[in-house]
């Protein structure tokens, strides 16, 4: 296991270029947040914009979108009760499953229109959904992002086992599609295809409902805009998400998710160089 460092952050995140816009930055596309949940995707949609993801849409239940525009006027709001086909085949990352309930319907349809070229983020009651109905996995550049519970649920690993890395290889190889795990805990571990990286930083300060919405907003967000660096843009985003709950608990007993998604465009830019 190799444990990472702030150096993973001015490996991926870079300084613009003059001649880009909007599009250079990608497409990001989250679904999610049932009406008792439009926090999650709130959390999400405030992560992948302020992390710097280009063009950021919600498809999730009307009644959030007042709440949605009123936090985040920059994000654009879809009806997740429509046919999604289009939208999910022209966003780059697609980040489903914060906050959305029981919908296994809409779980079914994104994975079935889904294409292999695209990045899948499967996040929070989406987790569930899959290993409840025992969902294959689609083909795509795909990342979940488990608390330990839920990756109990997916893989069989109890909470215990999960201690020993082995464990958790073992059952990310047996997947139909071998996924990049990011197994939320502690110091949050990030399975690749082949190695184990843990992150050294992050405390109880960020035991608070919407950090994991946060963190696969910021997920989505990076990868979105850092595509030649996949996945290093992913344990770049995992370690920023712990490093600034790290900086705002100094002054501060509990990190809000929602002060973390502030504080990223003024972080990144200490790394853009």
């Amino acid at each position: 296991m190799k444990k990472l460092t702030e150096d993973i952050l001015y490996q991926v995140i870079k300084k613009r270029p003059e001649q880009s816009h909007k599009g250079t930055y990608g497409r990001v596309l989250i679904i999610g947040g049932t009406q008792q949940f439009g926090g999650a995707v709130i959390m999400n949609a405030l992560a992948a914009v302020n992390s710097g993801a280009g063009l950021v849409s919600v498809a999730t239940d009307p009644s959030n979108f007042t709440a949605l525009h009123a936090h985040l006027p920059e994000a654009m709001v879809i009806d997740f009760n429509d046919d999604l086909t289009d939208d999910i085949q022209h966003a780059d990352v697609v980040l489903i499953g914060s906050g959305l309930g029981n919908r296994l319907d809409i779980v079914e349809a994104t994975f079935d229109a889904i294409m292999a070229r695209q990045i899948l983020i499967v996040d929070g009651s989406a987790l569930t959904l899959v290993a409840e109905n025992k969902l294959s996995w689609p083909q795509s550049q795909l990342i979940i992002t488990p608390h330990q519970m839920e990756w109990q649920r997916l893989s069989g690993v109890t909470i215990n086992e999960q201690a020993f890395e082995a464990f958790n290889m073992l059952a990310q190889q047996r997947m139909n599609v071998q996924p990049i795990l990011v197994l939320k805990q502690h110091h949050t571990q990030i399975y690749t295809l082949n190695q184990v990286f843990e992150i050294p930083n992050g405390g109880p300060y960020q035991s608070t409902g919407g950090m994991g919405d946060t963190l696969a907003g910021m997920i989505a967000g990076f990868t979105a805009q850092f595509m030649l660096c996949f996945p290093e843009a992913i344990m770049a985003a995992v370690y920023a998400h712990s490093a600034i709950a790290d900086e705002l608990s100094k002054n501060q007993y509990v990190t809000l998710p929602t002060k973390i998604s502030a504080a990223l465009p003024e972080f990144m830019s200490r790394y853009a160089k």
